[in-house]
């Protein structure tokens, strides 16, 4: 059977926030498969931040990277059998053609089985790369202990809402700070101590009352002035896991004052990570934060934008903070 498929080209390289016509709709007739490949079609795409920076590296004109549930259609390869539903990045495609033996980051796998109750779209979040960013950045990273104090910037966001429920289920005190009113309210709603909107609050002044004994832990999503005004609000030897600097992604960084006097006064130690330093672990995160998810514990909100012509709107809204939880475009 011949397979035609659908892609969104990188067209334009961004100027600033990213916008529709950067991008461009193409389609590609596939070829037959070879010894060791297998074809899979696009169920549920991911859009992330990472995608923003990223893609800088690749020269215009290429396929929008990016990761995706779907389903085996043909198979040369026995890993990978007709009907198995597997996480792959294979950017923004519907029809894609990949053969694992020659990828060594970022494989291919087939997802485990999720259960009646919990929806395959979680493989590209809660029990995908963005599970696991949440599970191993800051258990790993963070190290918490019960009774500390934790904050998470770009709480409501994809990773940032699982890591305050870890932190909770760690036994932690949890301080969330989101961008809008209902985003604060999601979060009270998963069981946040604290929510903060850096749009309307005094950040440094909300701290104070939520944390007044200081910060231990920080899970920093946005970097720029919300991270200044964390960084000085914690404890002596507090943990930070960056995940991400969402707020200089789209321009120029942000001028903040010179960290380096906290650092050292307060002997606060600093770390940046991609999730990928744990791939021979991989299936450890998600199995546990698919225990929880079972157990009650964790739980996950979807931003779905229907039909893969919506992928570059998708992408836009969720830079500009338009999602609640983790966005998803469903084919």
């Amino acid at each position: 059977m011949v397979y035609t498929a659908k892609k969104w080209i990188y067209a334009r390289a961004f100027d600033g926030e990213p916008k529709l016509d950067d991008f461009r709709l193409e389609e590609e007739v596939m070829p037959e498969l070879q010894d060791g490949e297998f074809l899979a079609e696009a169920e549920f795409l991911s859009v992330d931040p990472y995608m923003r920076i990223y893609i800088l590296s690749y020269p215009v004109g290429s396929v929008m990277i990016g990761g995706q549930v779907a389903r085996v259609l043909e198979s040369r390869n026995a890993g990978f059998p007709v009907g198995a539903y597997v996480f792959g990045q294979f950017g923004w495609r519907t029809v894609s053609i990949c053969d694992p033996r020659g990828i060594t980051v970022r494989k291919p796998y087939v997802l485990p089985d999720f259960g009646a109750s919990v929806p395959r779209s979680v493989g590209i979040g809660a029990c995908g790369t963005v599970g696991n960013s949440a599970y191993f950045g800051f258990l790993e990273i963070c190290r918490p202990k019960e009774g500390e104090t934790v904050v998470v910037s770009g709480a409501a966001g994809a990773v940032g809402s699982l890591v305050g429920q870890i932190g909770k289920i760690k036994g932690c005190r949890v301080i969330g700070i989101a961008g809008t009113d209902e985003k604060c309210a999601w979060l009270r709603e998963l069981g946040f101590d604290h929510a903060i909107n850096y749009k309307t609050a005094d950040i440094g002044a909300e701290l104070g009352v939520a944390a007044p004994e200081g910060v231990d832990c920080y899970f920093d999503n946005v970097g720029g002035k919300i991270s200044e005004m964390v960084r000085k609000q914690m404890r002596s030897r507090g943990r930070i896991a960056v995940c991400g600097t969402i707020s200089m992604y789209n321009g120029s960084p942000t001028q903040v004052a010179d960290p380096q006097r906290d650092f050292v006064w307060k002997e606060l130690v600093q770390e940046g990570f991609s999730v990928h330093r744990w791939t021979d672990r991989w299936l450890e995160g998600i199995g546990q934060n698919l225990k929880w998810i079972q157990e009650g514990k964790l739980k996950y909100r979807e931003t779905v934008t229907e039909g893969f012509e919506n992928m570059p709107k998708a992408f836009i809204e969720m830079m500009k903070g338009g999602n609640i939880g983790k966005a998803i475009v469903k084919v």
